[in-house]
């Protein structure tokens, strides 16, 4: 594991990464945490908006009980701020909230709150400092996710295959994109950090085929590469078959019954990695307390694969698991956009 200190380099990173988010001197910004966040980037957070010039000033809440016996990990959704009225107004009131959840709050019923009061809002994976200084904001991020949404917002069908033998045929049916770019500038008033990507969350009854995740894909619940192949089949959006006789095979069966929750099944987010100084091999390099798999999630031409929740199609539950894939094709109608795990043009650096 790597210490827990503060080193100046860090509090310069932090200070790139909201001068990218266009905080600036005299604005209210609210960093909040958990009291199980990691305190070192919380830390970090004050002293570079410090230096900024900005106001900042802390919601810390306890981290929640386990509402099940189930390990919850990977949701986007934390539930810190359920029930907490006053944290909610003091979020909303702010000028900008810094977002050091856990879990973050980019899915959660409490986000529309605090941007009604006109807050905008960065939520910060829960890394080590050092996944933030190597995965750096390039302001090219912005014009090729754009594009990559625009794309995806047009076409009627998105096909994912590759050599391993996954085949999945996904109705797009209006489903709106959802582009990150690494920053929270207006007028845009919500991003993440570190990295971009571009998903959308499919329409109720849209996604069919069979995916088959490969060695070296990667299941982030688990903060695991995959040894073996296994195999899913997806029909009407529910995985309804896993093949595979092996512990990865094991374990993902184990996680989704334990859940006794047919919508933990379902497919929720998809879409495809945008960040190229992003590394695939990075998870092994780390010990697990030190990622949060931002990383692995947004680096170029993934194919990103997400079970469980899905706001577009009403389905509600804690079950979750993403998958970034490699070397997975990715058309939209009859446009590639990924071949083989290569970003194409004009999404391509």
């Amino acid at each position: 594991m790597l210490p827990n200190r503060i080193e100046g380099k860090w509090i310069e990173t932090f200070v790139n990464l909201f001068k990218a988010s266009e905080i600036s001197a005299g604005e209210s910004v609210a960093i909040l945490s958990e009291t199980l966040s990691r305190k070192q980037n919380v830390e970090l957070a004050e002293l570079a908006l410090h230096q900024i010039g900005a106001r900042p000033f802390h919601v810390i809440i306890p981290t929640p009980r386990q509402s099940v016996d189930v390990v919850i990990r990977s949701t986007g959704a934390t539930d810190a701020l359920r029930g907490q009225e006053a944290a909610l107004q003091a979020l909303a009131s702010a000028d900008v909230v810094i977002d050091m959840t856990i879990e973050m709050l980019l899915h959660t019923p409490e986000l529309p709150r605090i941007l009604a009061g006109g807050a905008r809002l960065l939520s910060v994976s829960n890394e080590h400092p050092e996944v933030f200084e190597r995965i750096r904001y390039d302001p090219r991020w912005q014009a090729r996710v754009i594009a990559g949404a625009e794309m995806l917002a047009h076409a009627d069908v998105m096909r994912v295959t590759s050599d391993a033998g996954t085949d999945l045929t996904v109705r797009i049916d209006g489903a709106q994109p959802i582009g990150g770019w690494g920053n929270a500038a207006p007028p845009h008033n919500v991003g993440s950090a570190p990295g971009a990507l571009i998903a959308f969350y499919p329409n109720s009854g849209t996604v069919n085929g069979r995916v088959v995740l490969n060695r070296g894909d990667i299941n982030l619940t688990f903060k695991r590469y995959l040894e073996n192949p296994v195999s899913l089949t997806v029909k009407d959006d529910y995985i309804i078959e896993i093949e595979g006789d092996s512990i990865d095979a094991e374990l993902m069966r184990s996680y989704f019954s334990a859940w006794g929750d047919r919508e933990a099944y379902a497919i929720s987010h998809l879409g495809w990695g945008m960040t190229p100084g992003a590394r695939w091999d990075s998870l092994i390099m780390y010990d697990r307390a030190d990622v949060n798999g931002a990383e692995l999630r947004a680096f170029a031409g993934n194919f990103l694969l997400s079970t469980g929740a899905n706001e577009a199609a009403g389905r509600h539950t804690l079950g979750h698991f993403d998958i970034p894939m490699r070397g997975c094709t990715i058309t939209l109608d009859n446009r590639t956009v990924v071949d083989r795990g290569v970003l194409q043009p004009p999404l391509a650096y």
